[in-house]
C-alpha cells in the first residue's frame, strides 16, 4: 500500500473549481399538450350517455309483468323459433 498515492488523490479533490455557476443554454419551454380529435370528443360524449343510462328498462319490465299477470303475454312460435335459429347460427361461427 502506497501512502503517498493518498496524498496525490487528496490534491485532486482540493482543486478549485471555476467561480460562478454555469447556466445551461436557454432551454426551450416544453409543456405537455393534449389535443382531442372530433371523433374522440364524440366517443367521450357517447360513453357518458351510456354510463348515465340505466341497465334495466323499468317501463318495459312493468309492461311485460302486467301482460304476464293478466295472461295476455303471447309469443308466436315462429318468432321464438327464429330467435333460437339466430342464436344457434351465431354460436356455430
Amino acid at each position: 500500500m502506497r501512502i503517498e498515492a493518498y496524498s496525490q488523490i487528496q490534491n485532486l479533490y482540493n482543486v478549485s473549481r471555476p467561480a460562478g455557476k454555469t447556466s445551461p443554454a436557454a432551454a426551450p419551454d416544453f409543456r405537455d399538450k393534449l389535443n382531442i380529435s372530433g371523433a374522440g370528443k364524440d366517443l367521450q360524449v357517447a360513453k357518458q350517455a351510456v354510463a348515465s343510462t340505466p341497465d334495466v328498462r323499468e317501463d318495459r319490465i312493468a309492461e311485460l309483468k302486467s301482460s304476464y299477470q293478466n295472461n295476455t303475454y303471447d309469443v308466436s312460435s315462429s318468432d321464438f323459433a327464429d330467435k333460437i335459429l339466430e342464436k344457434f347460427a351465431q354460436a356455430a361461427f
